[in-house]
């Protein structure tokens, strides 16, 4: 117990350090700054249209586009970067352009392969009515099919690096003689196949991701040979490679491991051989004798497991390495301390999940007490290494306490976390479990299939064990034969699902395995949201180059002001935890709008809460989301302009946050002329 505590507080201190000193850093990429500035009029024209980014980005032919009042086209294509600086995009601006509002619609892919985008507004001369055509904004974000296969395979691919990892280590580590049993030789299969499989959708998902395309074109070659051509194109190569590799590799661990191995693992190297007929099996050079026969015959074993074990741990490394090195971790700050630890993480996390299912398989087809407990250790292992490298990449993605609190990141973090915690106060039953079985005793559990007496009733036992003359009158009496063979099939289904179920300690043994793979499930869905949400750090550079007010200006006179009601409730405690945001938009046509945002509390009176915020999004164009600045102008009150640059239906968005961790985000959809 106390060891226990102090490796808590060990912890806990060490989170409170690295997460209340981070600062700054930069991963996934996101615009930090335009020019012109967004929402910005200029008094004349500019010549070309510059992005800064978070971190370099990947620019396609058609990744700035800037279209007029009218919709038209009118930068001059191929965008690039500014000054060869990879965190740039510029395209230059056709001449003799007119006095009006113009849309920029920007796509990029930063360098941990994520693909960003959106739009913003500038003015030359004076804000404009404008109208643009939807397919000259179309593909500007990704089809919701493509993204949607797109992130179910790259989940996939997850779990299925788990199982194939997590079910060879196993074998290897706890239970060889598992290579011989048909479930465990399905597991590893059907990891490789998913594997194999979901990486050749990602490859082929992904020129239409980032292009905004639909699943006509996943089979376009172009899009193929482009993918094949950036980072995360070579990644997925060189995982087919080592998957071709694997299966080199599972065919070896089946087949050496299946044919060595001996039957009786669980007799913590006790020797099978019988003593001689007339031996003293007390007697010295008996025993030395059998102890040499046992060594001579696990050696071959001990060089077979030593050599796989050794080749599967660098596939598991370059597999691992093929999300590392495409991802998060490849890009920010101390990448040459990232890249090691999200190896190690994934590895652990594979050696833990995948190992969860193999032992619940196992304890149905032999697996007894002393491989739970080996697989005991391998998880403390695994989860002591998950500890160390989580705690590194939460501090390195979240960055702060008001990050974890404030961001999607930093609060799928915290999700994860619990998770976790809940797998480990699972994994705390499971151990408990394992140390009865171990203790049980033979009489008491069901090894390695050992046959278990079985109640039947006595009528059938008597039939079951009838001699020959019972055999004859059966012979004689068909009706009778039958009825004998129904009991004796039932008598054996009987022994062997006693068998497989074991005593109470397996089934609470199973149980608990089960709850922890199920968790494990959760676990690696929030993972794969996680490496597509941008980190918490990215939000601290976005909120530090937020753009200035928009300037004001006057709008269609032909509109009149809306007023939007969005009851919400953070969830919290306190005067502002609940009621209701009204928001005012004047005059609710295109071009710059005012707008009055009051937050009111259950009883209708103006409260004041720690923060608010407001964006707007036009889904049938790809556009936005649009933030606005707003500025405090009495109690519950902000003010702020918004500029909505076409006609259109439009959501806006309002976040209304009460204290330090609970807010609520409601939306309604308004009408703009």
């Amino acid at each position: 117990m106390r060891k226990a505590l102090a490796w808590f507080t060990t912890l806990t201190a060490a989170l409170l350090l690295v997460l209340g000193t981070a600062g700054a850093a930069s991963a996934h990429a996101a615009l930090l700054q335009t020019d012109p500035a967004q929402n910005s009029v200029v008094a004349t024209e500019p010549t070309a249209v510059t992005l800064t980014f978070s971190e370099n980005v990947t620019l396609s032919d058609d990744a700035v586009r800037v279209l007029d009042p009218a919709g038209k086209q009118v930068d001059t294509g191929s965008p690039g970067h500014a000054d060869g600086k990879g965190d740039t995009a510029t395209v230059g601006l056709r001449p003799g352009l007119a006095n009006g509002t113009y849309t920029v619609a920007w796509r990029a892919v930063s360098e941990d392969t994520h693909v960003v985008g959106g739009a913003f507004t500038f003015s030359i001369g004076a804000p404009s009515d404008t109208s643009v055509n939807p397919a000259a904004v179309q593909g500007e974000n990704a089809d919701q099919t493509v993204a949607a296969l797109y992130g179910i395979g790259r989940a996939v691919a997850y779990g299925a690096f788990a199982v194939l990892v997590g079910v060879a280590a196993f074998v290897l580590l706890c239970w060889p003689r598992g290579a011989s049993v048909r479930p465990v030789q399905r597991l590893l299969m059907g990891g490789w196949v998913a594997l194999l499989a979901a990486t050749v959708a990602v490859l082929l998902l992904r020129g239409p991701y980032e292009q905004g395309t639909g699943l006509g074109q996943v089979l376009n070659l172009t899009l193929v040979r482009g993918t094949l051509n950036e980072r995360l194109g070579t990644a997925l190569a060189a995982r087919l490679l080592l998957l071709a590799a694997g299966g080199v590799f599972l065919s070896l661990l089946v087949g050496q491991l299946g044919a060595t191995e001996p039957e009786e693992e669980d007799t913590d190297g006790a020797s099978a051989r019988p003593a001689a007929a007339g031996a003293d099996p007390d007697d010295p050079e008996e025993r030395e004798l059998r102890e040499l026969e046992r060594r001579a015959a696990e050696r071959p074993q001990r060089e077979a497991r030593l050599a796989l074990g050794v080749g599967g741990l660098l596939l598991a490394l370059g597999l691992a390495a093929t999300w590392s090195a495409a991802d998060h971790a490849a890009v920010g700050i101390q990448v040459g301390v990232a890249l090691p630890f999200d190896l190690l993480h994934l590895i652990a996390m594979a050696c833990w999940l995948g190992g969860l299912v193999t032992l619940l398989v196992g304890l149905r087809h032999g697996a007894g007490a002393a491989v739970a407990a080996r697989f005991s250790t391998v998880a403390l292992v695994s989860v002591g290494v998950l500890v160390v490298t989580g705690v590194y990449q939460a501090w390195r993605g979240v960055g702060s306490w008001s990050a974890l609190t404030g961001t999607e990141y930093g609060q799928l973090v915290l999700v994860k976390v619990a998770l976790v915690l809940g797998m480990l106060g699972t994994a705390w039953f499971s151990r408990r479990w394992t140390g009865r079985l171990r203790t049980a005793g033979t009489a008491d559990t069901a090894v390695d299939g050992a046959d278990v007496p079985v109640e039947v009733p006595a009528a059938a036992a008597a039939e079951g064990s009838g001699g020959a003359g019972d055999s004859a009158g059966a012979d004689a009496d068909p009706e009778r034969r039958a009825q004998l063979d129904r009991q004796r099939a039932a008598l054996a289904r009987a022994k062997q699902r006693r068998a497989q179920d074991g005593t109470p300690v397996h089934a609470g043994l199973r149980r608990s395995v089960l709850i922890e793979a199920v968790i494990a499930i959760g676990v690696l869905a929030v993972t794969t949201v996680l490496t597509n949400s941008p980190p918490g750090r990215v939000a601290a550079q976005v909120a530090q180059a937020a753009p200035a007010a928009p300037s004001a200006g006057t709008g269609s006179s032909t509109g009149r002001p809306v007023e939007l009601k969005l009851p919400y409730d953070t969830g919290g405690k306190g005067p502002g935890a609940k009621g209701t945001a009204t928001l005012t938009v004047n005059p609710a046509t295109s071009g710059p709008n005012q707008l009055t945002l009051v937050v009111s509390d259950a009883s209708g009176a103006p409260v004041d809460v720690p923060e608010t915020d407001v964006s707007f999004t036009l889904p049938d164009r790809d556009l936005g989301p649009l933030p606005v600045t707003l500025t405090k102008s009495g109690t519950g009150t902000w003010t702020g302009t918004a500029q909505l640059p076409i006609a259109g239906e439009w959501v806006a968005a309002v976040v209304v946050r009460s204290d330090d961790i609970d807010q609520d985000t409601e939306t309604k959809q308004l009408t703009i002329k």
